[in-house]
């Protein structure tokens, strides 16, 4: 994570307002099929630690998984974060921070899943559907 001032964020209509503490400004995309059926394309990310949601009451939340889940504002439907539970990781959505931010595009996930009607120019890291589960998914006992 980038040592720096937090990054501040927030949805469409203002209800929401986010505070990073910690980010990475490295810019993730995934293309699953959950973030492609969430938005229309895919999640365009920057990991966030140290997180703060401002008025909480706004934002549903979206269990996705066992180890994660989506939160969007619940007035204005902008899609906020997806967050990894047991790390307490944030991914938001990139626009939220605006200009505020300027990430450097370096990995794309579920490349493996990533349709043929699009395609970024710039070289990633990649990686596949079997390698995020190894890294996310919790370990049976």
């Amino acid at each position: 994570m980038n040592e720096q001032k937090p990054l501040n964020g927030k949805c469409l209509c203002g209800s929401v307002k986010i505070i990073a503490n910690k980010v990475n400004p490295e810019l993730t995309a995934c293309h699953c099929s959950m973030c492609r059926q969430w938005g229309g394309g895919p999640y365009m990310e920057v990991s966030c630690k140290e997180v703060i949601i401002k008025d909480i009451k706004s934002v549903s939340v979206f269990n996705s998984s066992d180890w994660a889940e989506r939160g969007f504002c619940k007035k204005c439907g902008t899609h906020l974060f997806y967050h990894i539970k047991e790390s307490d990781e944030y991914q938001i959505q990139v626009g939220l921070f605006g200009s505020s931010i300027n990430p450097k595009f370096k990995c794309q996930v579920f490349i493996d899943k990533k349709p043929a009607y699009y395609t970024f120019v710039e070289e990633t890291q990649n990686l596949t559907e079997a390698q995020i589960f190894e890294m996310y998914a919790p370990k049976e006992k």
